[in-house]
C-alpha cells in the first residue's frame, strides 16, 4: 500500500507540472510532455543553466580572478587523484559562482530527487575555462623555486598591472585587468618561461663561479682586471689593510706581497715629504735615513715591519746604552752616519769609531793628557733605565805613537761637521781647521777669522759659516777660504749657528735669534727668548721654522717668515746645551745641564723620550736618526743609546747593506743593568 504523498504524486497525470522556478520566475513552468508514468524513463527534471554567450576564449575578463586560482586546485588535484569511476577531468566540471545559487534553490525544496538513487547531473564548466587550461597552464607541469619578487620592480609597486607578469613560484602569471584577447595569457606563459630561464642560467653561474667576488657586486677585480693595474691598486691601501687582503686567495696573495707594492708602502710611510731644499744645501747627513737600499732583491715588506718595531720602541722607551770611553777629557761634539761616528773632546783629539763595532779606529790630533782620567761610575736613574748596557774597552792605538802631524788643534775641540768630502773642525785655539776625508783624513789648511774661541761651525757646498765667543760671526768661502762677510750685531758670545742656503740663523748669549742674509750680509729678523741667552739653535732644512733654547730652560719654534713663536717645548730642569731637527722623522732632541736627553714631537709638541741620568754629568751635544741618539757628555764619555739594538733585520734599513752585527764584536764588554 503506497502512503497518501506517494499516492497523492503518482496520481497526478501527466503534462501536470512537477516543479516551480523561484518567484521572480513564476510565470514560466517546466512540463515533462508525452511521457507515461509507467514507461522506464528517467523522470528527472532537467534544470536549465543560465550562461551568458562567449564567442571565443578572448572573452573572460569578469572571470580573471577565477583564472588565477585555478593553478591552485589544480595541484590539489593532482595530490589528491579522483578514483576510476569518478569523473576523470573534476576541474572542468567546476560550477561557475554565478550558477551556484540557482542551484541551491532548486536543491532546498523537496524534490523527486530525494527518492532516486542516481545523483542530479553536475554542469560542465564554460567552454572558455576548459579551453583556457587546456591552452595555457596544462603543457608546463614542472615547478622551480624562485626567489621573491624584488620590492623596486615596476610592475611590484602597483596594484593595477597594464602589461603581463610571470608567476612567482607556483603562483599563476599576473594578467591584466582589461585584457581582451588570448594574446595576454600567452605573453604572461612566455614572460613567465623567459624568467624561469634566465633564473636557471643565473644559479648555474653562480655555481660556476670559484670566487664570490667582493660581497656587493659579485665581481673579482683580480679576474676582471690586469695584474699590473690590480697590484697598482693595492699600493693605495695602509699596511694593514694590504695584510688583510692577502688571505682572500692565493692569487689576491700573489699581488699583495708583491715587492713593488710594499714599496710603495714604505715610502708612503717612512720617506720624509718632497721639501723645497736650498739649491747650495751640503750633502751631509747625520745618522742614517733608515730607506735601504734600491736592489731588486730588496724585502720591502720585512723593512716595514723593523721600521715599525723601531717606533714602537721608540714609544715604550725600549732602548740599550752603548757607553764610548777614549776621551781623556769633555767630550764636546759630535756627528754620525750609519758607518762611523765623531767625536770632538776637551783633549784636543778628534776620535773617530766604527758604528757597528764601536771600536776606535783612528785619532786625529795630539792630546793634551797622556793617560786617561778615571771616569765616575754610572749613578742609577730614576727614569726609564737601558734594557742593557755596553762598554766599549780602553786599547792602544798605533796612531797615538805616531810623530805629530803638520796641523792640529792646541785648544779644546769645541765644534765639527762633515760630508762626504772634507770635515771641518773648530777649537778655542781660535781657529779652525778643514781636513781631506778622501785623503785619509788628511789636514789642508788652516783659517783663523775670530779673536776668541770658535763655537760653532756651519757648511754647504759653498760657503762656510762660524761664531765665536767673540760676538761676530764669519762668512767665507769653502774653497779658497777667503772671509766674504764678517756678521756683527750679537752683544754677547755667538753659541750656536745653521746655514740654509743665502740665510744664517745665530743664537747669542744675550738671549736673541738672529736671521742673517748672507748676500747683504744685513740681519733680516729677530727671535728674542722670554728670559736670559740662547746656547743652542736649529734651522728646519725648508728654512721655514727656527728651534732654540737657552738658560730659561725652554726650546721655543719660531716661524722664520713672520718672526712669530709657535710652540713651547717643556721639561727640562736646566740649561738646554744642544738641538738637532730630525725633519724626516719629525722628532728634535734635546741635551741639558740637568744630564737628560728629550726628544720631542714637532708636530704635536709632545715629549716621546725622556731619559735622564744616563751620564753622570752635563749633555754637551746631542744628536739623532731613526734609530739612535748619540749624546755627549763633560765626564768624558759618550752615550749611544740604540732602540735597534738585537732587533732582527736592522741591516735591510743600511744604505751600504753591511750585515749587521747584533751584539758588540770582542772589543765591547758586556754589563747588565743593575736593577
Amino acid at each position: 500500500m503506497m502512503s497518501s504523498e506517494n499516492k497523492g504524486t503518482a496520481a497526478r497525470p501527466v503534462g501536470e507540472c512537477v516543479g516551480r522556478l523561484p518567484e521572480e520566475d513564476e510565470q514560466k513552468d517546466v512540463f515533462v510532455v508525452g511521457l507515461d508514468t509507467a514507461s522506464n524513463v528517467d523522470l528527472t527534471p532537467q534544470i536549465p543553466i543560465r550562461r551568458k554567450p562567449r564567442a571565443s576564449f578572448s572573452g573572460f575578463s569578469h572571470a580573471v580572478s577565477d583564472l588565477r586560482t585555478l593553478p591552485k586546485r589544480m595541484s590539489s588535484q593532482r595530490k589528491n587523484p579522483v578514483v576510476a569511476n569518478d569523473t576523470i577531468h573534476n576541474d572542468l566540471n567546476y560550477i561557475h559562482p554565478t550558477m551556484q545559487s540557482a542551484e541551491k534553490e532548486y536543491i532546498d525544496e523537496p524534490s523527486i530527487w530525494d527518492q532516486g538513487s542516481r545523483l542530479p547531473p553536475q554542469p560542465k564548466a564554460p567552454g572558455w575555462l576548459r579551453r583556457c587550461v587546456s591552452t595555457t597552464f596544462r603543457h608546463r607541469r614542472r615547478t622551480f623555486d624562485t626567489p621573491s619578487r624584488p620590492a623596486t620592480a615596476k610592475w611590484a609597486q602597483n596594484d593595477t598591472f597594464f602589461i603581463p607578469a610571470p608567476a612567482i613560484g607556483t603562483s599563476p602569471p599576473t594578467l591584466p585587468e582589461n585584457c581582451t584577447s588570448g594574446s595576454a595569457a600567452r605573453a604572461a606563459a612566455a614572460a613567465q618561461n623567459e624568467m624561469l630561464d634566465y633564473l636557471r642560467k643565473h644559479k648555474r653561474d653562480q655555481k660556476n663561479r670559484k670566487v664570490r667576488g667582493d660581497g656587493e657586486s659579485g665581481v673579482d677585480p683580480f679576474r676582471e682586471l690586469p695584474r699590473e693595474l690590480f697590484t697598482h691598486i693595492l699600493s693605495y691601501l695602509d699596511a694593514p689593510s694590504l695584510i688583510s687582503s692577502e688571505l682572500v686567495s692565493r692569487q689576491w696573495h700573489s699581488s699583495a706581497t708583491d715587492p713593488l707594492v710594499w714599496k710603495q708602502i714604505f715610502h708612503s710611510n717612512f720617506r720624509p715629504q718632497t721639501q723645497t731644499i736650498p739649491e747650495n744645501s751640503s750633502d751631509f747627513q747625520v745618522g742614517g735615513r733608515g730607506l735601504g737600499n734600491e736592489r731588486p732583491d730588496q724585502d720591502w715588506k720585512r723593512m716595514w715591519k723593523v721600521r715599525k718595531a723601531l717606533h714602537q720602541r721608540w714609544t715604550d722607551n725600549h732602548a740599550a746604552a752603548i757607553y764610548l770611553e777614549g776621551h781623556y777629557d769633555s767630550v764636546y761634539c759630535v756627528q754620525f752616519d750609519e758607518d762611523k761616528i765623531l767625536t770632538g773632546s776637551r783633549d784636543r783629539t778628534v776620535r773617530i769609531w766604527d758604528a757597528r763595532t764601536y771600536r776606535c779606529t783612528k785619532i786625529l790630533g795630539v792630546s793634551s793628557r797622556s793617560s786617561p782620567v778615571p771616569l765616575p761610575p754610572l749613578a742609577r736613574n730614576s727614569g726609564p733605565r737601558p734594557f742593557t748596557k755596553l762598554f766599549s774597552q780602553q786599547f792602544k792605538i798605533e796612531a797615538e805613537s805616531m810623530a805629530k802631524p803638520p796641523l792640529y788643534h792646541v785648544g779644546s775641540i769645541l765644534c765639527l761637521q762633515y760630508d762626504d768630502d772634507i770635515m771641518i773642525t773648530g777649537s778655542s785655539d781660535r781657529t779652525c781647521i778643514v781636513w781631506d776625508i778622501k785623503a785619509d783624513w788628511k789636514p789642508i789648511r788652516r783659517v783663523r777669522y775670530h779673536n776668541a774661541g770658535v763655537l760653532d761651525i756651519c757648511f754647504d757646498k759653498k760657503h762656510v759659516v762660524s761664531c765665536s765667543k767673540d760676538t761676530s760671526v764669519c762668512l767665507w768661502d769653502r774653497q779658497t777660504g777667503e772671509q766674504i762677510h764678517r756678521l756683527g750685531g750679537h752683544r754677547g758670545p755667538v753659541n750656536a749657528v745653521q746655514l740654509r742656503g743665502n740665510l744664517a740663523v745665530s743664537a747669542s748669549g744675550d738671549g736673541v735669534a738672529k736671521l742673517w742674509n748672507l748676500v747683504s750680509g744685513s740681519c733680516v729678523k729677530e727671535f728674542p727668548s722670554k728670559n736670559r741667552g740662547m746656547a743652542c739653535v736649529e734651522f728646519s732644512p725648508d728654512s721655514l721654522t727656527i728651534f732654540a733654547g737657552g738658560n730659561d730652560q725652554v726650546i721655543y719654534q719660531f716661524d722664520a717668515s713672520t718672526g712669530e713663536m709657535h710652540r713651547e717645548f717643556k721639561g727640562h730642569s736646566g740649561l738646554v746645551r744642544s738641538l738637532h731637527l730630525d725633519s724626516a722623522n719629525g722628532r728634535v732632541v734635546s741635551g741639558s745641564y740637568d744630564t737628560s736627553v728629550r726628544v720631542y714631537d714637532i708636530r704635536t709638541g709632545n715629549s716621546i723620550v725622556d731619559f735622564t741620568g744616563w751620564t753622570t754629568s752635563w749633555i754637551l751635544s746631542a744628536k739623532l736618526d731613526y734609530r739612535r741618539i748619540i749624546a755627549t757628555s763633560q765626564d768624558g764619555r759618550a752615550v749611544v743609546i740604540d732602540f735597534g739594538y738585537d732587533l732582527p733585520g736592522t741591516e735591510l734599513l743600511e744604505r751600504h747593506s753591511k750585515p749587521s752585527i747584533s751584539s758588540v764584536s770582542e772589543d765591547v764588554a758586556r754589563l747588565k743593568a743593575d736593577d
